[in-house]
């Protein structure tokens, strides 16, 4: 795994396990919706995932991208299902998206060659 890979989950996960400390009612329901939402249902995860990926790149949240980038590598997302995803965010976010499509297609380089 790439430096901006180990980073990056390092990060999440210090972070995350910051919030959860704290035992707020409301953050752990909204932790826990989250992960209910991904979860396998009458639609697959990888569709979910890369569902999840067009709405963080059309909302430009460079975290919420990396993480559904990571989410879809494990759901054995290809490369050009990927530029797809990334083709569709485009249209639908216009050309604002364009540096994050830049920086994902970055650390999706790191994900499929590490």
């Amino acid at each position: 795994m790439n430096n901006s890979v180990k980073e990056f989950n390092a990060y999440r996960t210090r972070t995350n396990e910051l919030i959860l400390s704290k035992d707020n009612l409301v953050m752990k329901r909204l932790y826990n919706l989250d992960t209910q939402t991904y979860a396998e249902g009458a639609v697959n995860v990888k569709t979910k995932e890369m569902l999840g990926l067009v709405a963080s790149m059309v909302l430009r949240c460079d975290d919420c991208i990396k993480y559904h980038l990571q989410k879809c590598h494990e759901q054995k997302c290809s490369t050009e299902e990927i530029y797809e995803v990334f083709a569709v965010a485009n249209i639908v976010g216009g050309t604002i998206v364009i540096p994050h499509t830049r920086r994902a297609a970055e650390f999706w380089e790191e994900l499929v060659t590490s």
